[in-house]
């Protein structure tokens, strides 16, 4: 083979290379996964609609921060989910990065329905909130904020004034996240000592 067809030859195999290379960065980009969120250009949140397919924390009943007169016929699920990618670097820190996603869905508790005869199941979803860290958007407010959902609209955030932000920065276990209700995080948290000063006092202060 000359020297020129030979050169020609590499040439080829070189365009067919880089090519080839293009294709399978084209399609790694295109099979790449999206953020956990995504916001409306008026700054609102879209729906995250896979949240199910997230991490699950936990699951409480009828949980409330405060005294209240709720109506005691009716009855409610919390459920938690948090990325993937924030429960993995929990899992090593003890502690939530940027881009943490927590999402609560709230469902009606029903007794009646198919064989039940006592206790009560997961019904009908009745709303959703979730509590986002992206610390260049939410500077304002530590870096967290709260968006909450009746349906799968794009949500506006909640007005840090309405007193979530301010609940959780008094009580947190870890951050301004309530560490403290997810029994799979909590010894985490306690075994790399990133329980948060609130919340360690909140605890030596409660009745045993």
């Amino acid at each position: 083979m000359t020297r020129k067809a030979r050169l020609q030859l590499f040439i080829m195999a070189g365009a067919i290379a880089l090519a080839g290379g293009l294709m399978v960065a084209a399609a790694s980009r295109a099979a790449a996964p999206e953020g956990p969120v995504r916001y409306t250009a008026d700054g609102k949140m879209e729906f995250p609609a896979d949240y199910r397919t997230w991490i699950y924390l936990s699951t409480g009943m009828d949980m409330s921060y405060s005294e209240g007169s709720d109506d005691p016929n009716m009855h409610m699920f919390d459920s938690v989910f948090v990325n993937r990618e924030a429960y993995d670097v929990f899992q090593k820190t003890g502690t939530w990065p940027d881009k943490t996603v927590m999402v609560l869905e709230a469902r009606l508790a029903t007794q009646n329905g198919s064989i039940n005869k006592r206790g009560h199941f997961q019904a009908i979803r009745m709303a959703n909130e979730v509590h986002v860290k992206d610390v260049a958007r939410f500077k304002d407010t530590g870096g967290w904020a709260f968006f909450g959902f009746q349906g799968e609209k794009p949500a506006a955030m909640i007005p840090a004034k309405a007193g979530c932000i301010a609940c959780h920065e008094a009580h947190a276990a870890v951050d301004t996240t309530f560490v403290q209700f997810y029994p799979t995080l909590l010894p985490k948290a306690q075994a790399m000592k990133t329980l948060s000063a609130n919340y360690l006092k909140d605890e030596a202060a409660r009745p045993r």
